[in-house]
């Protein structure tokens, strides 16, 4: 298995990761991970943040030379922000943005200023995840294994797609919004325009796709080992998610089972499946289509134009206070959600072969099934579920 923690504030001096459990011998490198930060950094709908911050990593353990030594991996990404903080006479932060972890986080914690809460809250944090995905997505590359993520939706302009197209990440990478469509692109972007015009923010919708995973990944013998559980449960725990889809798991919900179960068909004795509206997935594991999870962002919580809240100094009703922040976070969330899906693909990769080195990774990793027909050994005899008690 393998995890991670995180730690720092959005304006404190620097952000920390550690990431413990990759095993020795795989290659990572500091532009591969650099790369993933800057594409956090893109998009139309950014704040003035992202004009300070250029963020890149700080290996100090765990790769040597570019190679994994199978110690814990230690990274670092200084906020360039701080020396704009560290001598500042920081004023009160007492009214709760609606929608924020503002309101609740200071109960919890019975802080007395709001500012301890949004500091750790702050969707900041995120850069170190997608450093520390980044890790994970370039070992999965490595093994055949790649993902994509791409924009499905700003506010109601939706793009659909077609799922016997694949995704071209460099049409993604040149796109405003991370929309592959030429046309869907321009339809968001003046959506994007019109709410910053309007001092509000836009939500929306980022779909990842997972090309190469072999089957079997993940169990349905106990519900916390199910992968595309394990998955959602990734998905929404980035900032603003409020809803996570496996597959055509919306769709699916409001047709006939006959319409919707992804059925097997032989080609040269590879079991295939015919559709894949169930998003790579049966029963929990694996099944060795491509693997679709698409996240539903609400709008970020800070508007230019004030909304309801509370005085919690006065204990009277008035309006927020605006604090920087972006029009629409949904584009340049496209790098987070590709590393938290690769971390997880990854440590499910991992506790199927199990090894503490490369090469122990690789011996394991061809012998997961390939779903051949071959494969199954059926004794096709009449038995007896007997149990001694």
């Amino acid at each position: 298995m393998i995890r991670y923690l995180t730690a720092g504030e959005s304006h404190g001096p620097e952000l920390t990761g550690i990431l413990e459990g990759i095993p020795a011998g795989f290659n990572v490198s500091k532009k591969y991970i650099d790369d993933f930060l800057q594409r956090r950094q893109k998009g139309l709908g950014s704040g003035g943040r992202m004009n300070i911050e250029q963020d890149e990593v700080l290996i100090t353990s765990g790769i040597v030379n570019g190679v994994t030594t199978g110690a814990p991996i230690a990274i670092r990404i200084l906020n360039k922000d701080w020396k704009n903080w560290k001598d500042k006479e920081i004023e009160p932060y007492i009214v709760p943005r609606p929608g924020h972890a503002d309101l609740v986080g200071t109960a919890k914690y019975d802080h007395e200023d709001i500012r301890f809460v949004l500091e750790r809250a702050s969707a900041r944090e995120t850069a170190m995840r997608a450093a520390i995905g980044a890790i994970t997505a370039e070992i999965l590359e490595s093994l055949g294994i790649n993902i994509v993520g791409y924009v499905t939706a700003i506010g109601d302009i939706s793009y659909q797609g077609d799922p016997k197209v694949k995704i071209d990440k460099l049409k993604v990478m040149h796109s405003e919004v991370g929309c592959p469509d030429p046309v869907t692109s321009k339809m968001m972007e003046d959506k994007i325009l019109l709410a910053r015009k309007n001092k509000d923010t836009l939500g929306g919708a980022i779909t990842c796709i997972a090309s190469g995973v072999p089957a079997t990944l993940g169990s349905f013998v106990h519900w916390d080992k199910k992968l595309d559980a394990i998955l959602a449960k990734q998905f929404m725990s980035v900032q603003s998610v409020k809803a996570v889809e496996i597959g055509k798991g919306v769709e699916v919900s409001k047709k006939y089972g006959t319409e919707v179960q992804d059925q097997y068909s032989i080609d040269e004795k590879k079991i295939n499946k015919i559709s894949n509206n169930l998003g790579g997935f049966e029963g929990g594991m694996s099944n060795g289509e491509d693997i679709y999870i698409t996240a539903y962002l609400k709008p970020i919580s800070t508007t230019l134009t004030p909304i309801n809240s509370i005085d919690l100094v006065t204990k009277t009703e008035t309006e927020t206070v605006y604090e920087r922040s972006d029009t629409c976070a949904v584009p340049r969330a496209i790098p987070i959600f590709e590393a938290v899906m690769a971390f997880e693909v990854l440590n499910n990769l991992l506790l199927k072969t199990g090894g503490d080195n490369k090469k122990e990774v690789l011996k394991n990793y061809n012998n997961i099934p390939s779903l051949e027909v071959d494969d199954f050994n059926m004794k096709n005899e009449v038995w007896n579920m007997n149990y001694d008690n």
